[in-house]
């Protein structure tokens, strides 16, 4: 079998690219990091099996699918981080799903599973439950009241930044210091508040005082008497405490 991994998330795709090369029976076509390159490459390379990431910046997994014109359909196992879509996916039968931080054994318990699916199955099934979890997705995202930018006074302009934009975050007496690629930014905000903001999206807070996206992490660094800090894309160095180590390693496949 035949299979390509699409996420966002570099050390998401790396973690089952890893797990991937332990199993003879499936062969890796390639990898993509966004929904526009998924529907590409899934056309054009026909996939027997895709690991879809939901929620992309361009577009959610639901919406690579629907956009699919490619026969035979891929058996599709989905990965995220966000239990609801999960919940509601094994309530309509959905393909298969991974749920972020995800153990070895659950991942190749799914491996076992999709090797046994016949293509009749798959072919029976696919247009059928995409459109019931189509349906789901689009009634959660009408509902939803989640904020998508997050708003920071500067003099007599507001800059809106998104989630992703975001590379980390520190506490700074009553002001939080937000870290963009390029910028900057000072907000009179508690690390509590804006660690719920971020909740729904790859952030995590590694330490009282920072609050980190995964996805600009450049490297884990190990330093002396059994400390732990993380090196950002700029280079900058944040320690994490002990007590939120394992769970970040969890979260990073580590």
């Amino acid at each position: 079998m035949k299979a390509l991994v699409v996420d966002d998330e570099e050390l998401a795709r790396r973690r089952v690219l890893n797990l991937l090369a332990e199993v003879e029976e499936i062969e890796v076509l390639g990898e993509c990091s966004n929904g526009k390159e998924a529907i590409a490459q899934i056309n054009k390379l026909k996939p027997g099996l895709v690991f879809l990431d939901i929620s992309m910046k361009d577009m959610s997994g639901f919406e690579v699918l629907q956009k699919l014109n490619v026969n035979p359909k891929p058996v599709v196992v989905f990965v995220t981080a966000y239990d609801n879509y999960a919940t509601k996916a094994f309530d309509v039968d959905a393909f298969d799903f991974l749920l972020k931080p995800f153990r070895d054994e659950r991942f190749f318990k799914t491996i076992k599973k999709v090797l046994n699916i016949t293509n009749n199955e798959v072919q029976e099934n696919f247009e059928k439950r995409l459109q019931t979890l189509f349906e789901v997705y689009s009634k959660d995202r009408k509902t939803s009241k989640i904020p998508l930018k997050l708003p920071v006074r500067q003099g007599n302009k507001t800059v809106l930044l998104t989630p992703h934009e975001v590379s980390y975050i520190c506490a700074s007496g009553y002001y939080a210091e937000i870290y963009t690629e390029n910028s900057k930014y000072l907000l009179r905000e508690s690390l509590n508040n804006l660690e719920e903001f971020f909740k729904n999206h790859a952030f995590f807070r590694i330490h009282r005082s920072a609050i980190i996206n995964l996805n600009h992490i450049k490297e884990i660094v190990h330093s002396d008497f059994s400390e732990v800090d993380v090196k950002m894309k700029d280079n900058k160095l944040l320690r994490i405490s002990k007590s939120n180590k394992k769970e970040l390693f969890d979260k990073l496949g580590i």
